[in-house]
């Protein structure tokens, strides 16, 4: 009988064993996995912010909003910074011609920007997150 009792304790020593080796490796992969979650969010907010510059700058010139005010300044300023060179209203995918010319490149162009950042922020959201 007292062998038995001794064969009992060696199985729970080596789960225990085995129990805290794999609670180490859970813990760095749960830390892991956390830091790829906060990057992946980080990444989505950075492309978020990106098209609603290009979509808020597109409403306002849409809306001939003041452009001495300087957070009307502020906000087309970010868009055009944001724009790549790509989506610009001025010399961007598509140039219209003709009476409202200027909505109409803002609007398109910027607002082809923005759906083009949502989509890779998302694409590179889900990449990114385990």
């Amino acid at each position: 009988m007292a062998l038995r009792k001794a064969n009992k304790t060696d199985k729970t020593d080596n789960t225990d064993k085995t129990a805290k080796t794999d609670k180490t490796g859970d813990t760095a992969k749960n830390a892991l996995t956390a830091i790829r979650v906060r990057i992946a969010q980080l990444v989505w907010l950075l492309f978020l912010v990106c098209a609603l510059f290009l979509a808020i700058g597109a409403l306002l010139i849409a809306l001939d909003a003041n452009k001495e005010n300087s957070l009307v300044e502020f906000v087309l300023d970010g868009a055009s910074a944001v724009d790549l060179g790509i989506f610009s209203r001025n010399n961007g995918i598509k140039d219209f011609s003709g009476s409202n010319a200027d909505v109409k490149n803002a609007l398109f162009n910027w607002g082809l920007g923005a759906v083009a950042y949502l989509i890779v922020g998302r694409i590179l959201d889900r990449v990114i997150r385990p």
